[in-house]
């Protein structure tokens, strides 16, 4: 009998090419699918709710696949855990219908970047934290965060290696707080096109620095040209949290793993 199972991931992006799987590269995808294959002794493919480039985390990547094998989800969530390397875990396990899509099915994605905001770099948080180190105007920042939120054109805010059909999304979350010597950026929308959130953290840390005035982010937004916008941050900032599906039944669910 067919199963759709669904897989919530967190893992370190450090030492990969990113999520999906390219000939001759380590990457998130070709690990877990190789490992998957060993547990289930027969290949396997999963579908994510999104790529991450190289060098990108996540907190709560969800993945689908399919497969015959009985196996209970408790089984299957030590089982896989015990064969992925310590940088990627498996959080949750749980049976889904089988028209559940983890790319078509997502509602709205919720990232995170990270900004280490001192005059010092930290040798711990460096593989996941932007170092700027000049003092950043957070009151400037938000107010320009404020000028994108809706429904808009991101072209100004979109890679020019996008493949989205469309440049419109509606950003319904851009908030900015300070945690100790690190400045959190938050952003949920109905969805991304590729290196949004870094273009936009590049855009809004160019405010903090007071090389842009804040208001400048909407002519910016209406412009809809790369180029008016600001710097795409670095990678390894940045991190998917979430990925909401709206009230989809499941029929069961194994795990909560940190």
């Amino acid at each position: 009998m067919q199963r759709r199972l669904k897989l919530v991931l967190a893992y370190s992006g450090t030492r990969y090419h990113g999520w999906q799987v390219q000939p001759g590269l380590t990457t998130v995808q070709g690990v877990v699918e190789a490992r998957l294959a060993t547990l289930l002794k027969t290949p396997v493919r999963v579908h994510a709710a999104g790529r991450t480039d190289a060098g990108v985390h996540a907190r709560g990547q969800v993945v689908h696949f399919d497969t015959t094998a009985a196996i209970p989800l408790s089984g299957l969530l030590r089982g896989l855990n015990s064969l992925l390397p310590p940088d990627i875990v498996v959080r949750r396990v749980a049976e889904v219908p089988l028209d559940f899509h983890a790319r078509y099915a997502a509602r709205r994605k919720t990232y995170a970047y990270v900004v280490r905001n001192h005059p010092l770099r930290s040798a711990f948080t460096a593989p996941y934290a932007w170092h700027v180190p000049q003092p950043l105007d957070l009151e400037a920042m938000r107010q320009a965060a404020l000028r994108l939120l809706g429904r808009h054109d991101f072209s100004a805010f979109r890679a020019a290696s996008c493949s989205a059909r469309h440049p419109v999304r509606h950003l319904m979350r851009a908030w900015i707080r300070r945690r100790g010597p690190h400045v959190l950026f938050v952003f949920t929308a109905d969805g991304f096109l590729h290196h949004m959130v870094r273009n936009l953290v590049g855009t809004l840390v160019e405010v903090g620095l007071g090389r842009l005035p804040a208001e400048a982010v909407a002519a910016i937004l209406q412009s809809r040209q790369r180029q008016q916008a600001g710097p795409t941050a670095p990678a390894h900032g940045l991190f998917l949290v979430h990925v909401d599906y709206g009230r989809r039944q499941r029929r069961d669910i194994i795990g909560r793993h940190h």
